[in-house]
């Protein structure tokens, strides 16, 4: 068993208040910005803005394999038209290997990495279902093939991550997930290793994204911990689900944000955010409706509330 005090029982830390706040926005360009996509980027600026702090965006993309051509940029004007505007460069992913390969190095020399030749397929439906059980801990059974790299989460303790809205979210990392993919079979890296790399490098005090990434905030606190990063606040907003409670990006119906209606989808946001807009503030210019959502801003407007679907409006 490690050392409980390598993870803790808990991950409830937050940034001491000497830090400024500062929360971001982390789509992938793989095409246009959804509705609910754009309902992550309106909770993290306005929880952000709402602190007196600052608003990063950084894009994702570390499997260029799935980069669509120009998505970036149109992304960043739809955030733009809605009124949602950043501090500092954008930070793209493709550009941080070095960090990356630095923070797997400081995991390797503890002992805690292995090459894995396991494919899904290999294990059902992969990770996302099944625990990986560990299979190339001793060593991969096949070298001819290429080779994953894996954190061995062996012996750690549970971990609870402290939601500020959702409440507690206990895992067993080992028995739920198994040991996890820090660099790819294809190279690329696993985006739970850039994600916390990336959050300690630019300072990130609150994460404020998608109920959906719930689950994998335990993986991050485990990591934050062993290379003793600083552990942000944070906040998952209700998922975009349609009618039949499927999540709306992976919806057929799902449609691309239009910034000439920027008005209009802004308004409807704020509704599924628990924030509806005064009459006098619906269908406003969007500088008028953010004006409004940052003196009205209170995450408790969403407490207990897991998914959110424009039928209920």
């Amino acid at each position: 068993m490690k050392s409980s005090t390598a993870t803790g029982t808990t991950a409830t830390a937050e940034p001491g208040p000497a830090r400024p706040r500062r929360g971001r926005f982390a789509p992938s360009p793989t095409g246009a910005l959804h509705l609910g996509s754009l309902l992550a980027a309106v909770g993290s600026y306005l929880d952000a803005r709402a602190q007196g702090g600052q608003w990063l965006v950084r894009m994702e993309d570390v499997d260029q394999g799935r980069v669509v051509p120009g998505a970036a940029d149109d992304i960043l004007r739809t955030l733009e038209a809605h009124g949602l505007t950043w501090d500092g460069p954008v930070l793209f992913q493709s550009s941080r290997g070095e960090a990356y390969a630095a923070a797997l190095q400081r995991l390797t020399d503890a002992g805690l990495v292995y090459e894995c030749c396991c494919s899904r397929a290999d294990h059902g439906l992969g990770e996302r279902d099944h625990p990986y059980p560990g299979t190339c801990r001793a060593g991969p059974a096949r070298r001819e093939v290429p080779l994953a790299l894996r954190l061995n989460t062996r012996g750690y303790p549970t971990i609870c991550v402290e939601d500020r809205v959702q409440g507690p979210h206990w895992q067993s990392v080992e028995a739920m997930v198994g040991d996890f993919v820090l660099r790819r079979r294809d190279g690329y890296w696993s985006y739970q290793l850039a994600v916390v790399v990336d959050d300690a490098e630019q300072g990130i005090t609150d994460v404020v994204r998608g109920m959906d990434l719930l689950d994998n905030s335990p993986r991050q606190r485990l990591l934050q911990a062993i290379l003793g990063l600083p552990m942000p606040s944070l906040l998952h907003l209700p998922l975009l689900v349609d009618a039949d409670g499927h999540k709306r990006s992976k919806s057929r119906r799902a449609l691309p944000v239009d910034p000439r209606q920027a008005p209009a989808t802004l308004t409807t946001v704020l509704r599924l955010l628990r924030h509806p807009p005064p009459a006098d503030v619906a269908l406003a210019p969007a500088t008028v409706q953010l004006g409004w959502a940052l003196a009205a801003w209170d995450p408790k407007h969403l407490q207990g509330v897991k998914a959110v679907s424009c039928s209920d409006m």
